[in-house]
């Protein structure tokens, strides 16, 4: 499996500007989001996927990543959209996040990767209030790109295997309520 981009690009690009937040930006179902950069170990190509039984939809497998299993997590099933078609633009983010005091090793697909953009802190919003249904963790804040909002992700929340599991098993006692009644 070949690497597109690897961390120590991320980290020059990262250190480039000081007082600069630097985010990863890519396209999801249309639209945009970013990530922090200093949150992405590396961008590989899609491909390589072995499927697990018995997981979440939003699983979509797990990958060999230098000897290491890394669970990939589809990004659009997880926001309760459709999965997306995988074209040659399709990839996988590997994101660090942390978790229960450890860092773990996630893979993302996304529909592609578009830049690295500088958002200083003057031009993120904070999370807009969506009432109490509306599971706005997710969100860090919305960044304001000439004129566009893109979504920054609070990728710990997101990501996080623990808060995955739950948001399945919760789901799923959900859909049992509702073939109960």
């Amino acid at each position: 499996m070949n690497a597109i981009v690897r961390a120590e690009q991320f980290a020059e690009v990262a250190n480039s500007e000081e007082g600069q937040d630097q985010y990863l930006t890519f396209l999801l179902g249309g639209e945009m989001f970013a990530i922090p950069i200093l949150n992405i170990k590396e961008i590989i190509e899609y491909g390589y996927l072995t499927t697990v039984p018995m997981m979440p939809a939003f699983i979509r497998g797990v990958i060999n990543l230098r000897g290491g299993v890394v669970p990939v997590v589809d990004l659009a099933v997880r926001f309760a959209r459709k999965s997306g078609d995988v074209t040659k633009r399709t990839c996988i983010v590997i994101i660090e996040i942390k978790s229960g005091g450890e860092k773990q090793d996630v893979g993302v697909v996304v529909d592609s990767v578009s830049e690295v953009l500088e958002i200083p802190d003057s031009e993120i919003e904070p999370t807009p209030s969506f009432g109490a249904k509306i599971r706005a963790e997710f969100i860090h804040g919305m960044g304001k790109i000439n004129g566009n909002f893109v979504i920054i992700l609070a990728v710990n929340h997101v990501l996080s295997i623990d808060e995955m599991i739950v948001v399945n098993q919760a789901s799923g006692t959900e859909l049992e309520q509702l073939e109960l009644a």
